[in-house]
């Protein structure tokens, strides 16, 4: 900035105000972290927060010794200016961020408190004197020592009258003098009359016009308070261009930045897509194995019931086949007898058959 204003704190961060409307909200003034400055004025030893957002000044506060600064979460901060009629909110990327620069409102809100203490102890030196000159000023054109004169000033006068009779004896008789000086002093009397409703209509004139004059000066400041802080927007605006330049490559790496991030993003988007597309097949694939898995259940039931019956036609036969075996064995029993029977016979007939032809 220029010799007289000068940064003596910087940092980043993203800046916001209260909503005027609901006092409930915070509404963004910035799309993106800013420089947020305490700046030092030497030539009105005061402190203020100024930061822009290109060429707009979006905060421009300054610090007096009423004014707090709160921390609400572990990255947000914000303090109240009654001059602005506003609450700014910061946002920082870390904690500490946030703590060194509370610690800066706290040291620079020290500083303006001693620095107004002794601006005020400046003012009572300068402005005591004057006050008391001032006054007595004023207040003298209205005693009545100045209209009537003091006791001092009236006493050798009236001396001086009584004297001069006897100082002159060829002059006016005394009755004849004495009236001439009352119509003198009376005549004196009303010109210092006059004089006193001149000087008392002076004096309001003068009151009103230095309540005018009050008011001109109090606009004045005004005015003045105004136009300095356009001066110090644009000596911001003049005196920043360096880090504006620096704030637009800090953006455009951000930007880049980001843009980069945006692209892993999408890619990580698109490789999501690609798993939620296959979970969808593995998902009808699943269907399908499911639905045959109960079809083959099923299946499998039916076989079982199957197999059942078969093993109980089984058992069946095999009791079949032990009674027919049981049946064979008692015929193959009665054949063998059948069949010794029907040897012997043969041997017997073979023996007659050889015994009638001996």
């Amino acid at each position: 900035l220029s010799r007289i204003e000068q940064p003596i704190f910087s940092t980043r961060a993203h800046v916001f105000q209260i909503d005027p409307t609901t006092k409930k909200n915070w509404v963004p003034t910035s799309k993106h972290a800013v420089t947020v400055s305490y700046f030092y004025d030497s030539t009105r030893n005061v402190y203020r927060i100024i930061s822009l957002d290109g060429s707009k000044a979006i905060i421009n506060s300054t610090i007096t010794p009423n004014m707090t600064f709160t921390k609400t979460s572990q990255k947000f901060g914000q303090w109240a200016d009654s001059r602005a009629n506003t609450v700014y909110g910061l946002g920082f990327s870390s904690e500490s961020h946030l703590s060194k620069f509370a610690e800066k409102f706290a040291e620079f809100k020290e500083a303006a408190r001693l620095a107004k203490e002794k601006s005020q102890e400046k003012m009572e030196l300068t402005s005591t004197p004057s006050q008391e000159s001032a006054t007595g000023e004023l207040q003298s054109p209205l005693t009545p020592e100045s209209i009537n004169g003091t006791d001092d000033e009236r006493v050798p006068r009236d001396a001086s009258l009584n004297s001069e009779p006897r100082a002159e004896p060829n002059t006016v008789p005394f009755p004849h003098s004495s009236s001439a000086i009352n119509k003198h002093w009376e005549a004196e009397l009303a010109a210092l009359k006059g004089n006193n409703a001149k000087l008392t209509a002076a004096l309001l004139e003068s009151t009103a016009n230095v309540k005018q004059w009050k008011q001109q000066l109090a606009a004045y400041q005004e005015e003045a308070e105004r136009l300095h802080k356009r001066v110090t927007e644009l000596e911001c605006v003049s005196g920043q261009t360096a880090g504006i330049k620096t704030q637009k490559t800090e953006l455009n790496q951000t930007i880049e930045e980001l843009e980069a991030a945006l692209k892993a993003k999408e890619e990580e988007l698109e490789r999501l897509k690609a798993e939620v597309e296959r979970a969808s097949e593995l998902q009808l694939q699943k269907d399908a194995v499911s639905q045959k898995l109960q079809e083959t259940e099923t299946r499998n039931a039916e076989l079982e019931a199957q197999l059942a019956g078969l093993e109980q036609r089984v058992e069946t036969s095999q009791v079949e086949q032990e009674s027919f075996r049981k049946s064979l064995r008692s015929l193959l029993e009665l054949l063998d007898g059948k069949i010794f029977e029907l040897t012997e016979l043969r041997d017997s007939l073979a023996k007659l058959i050889d015994g009638s032809g001996s």
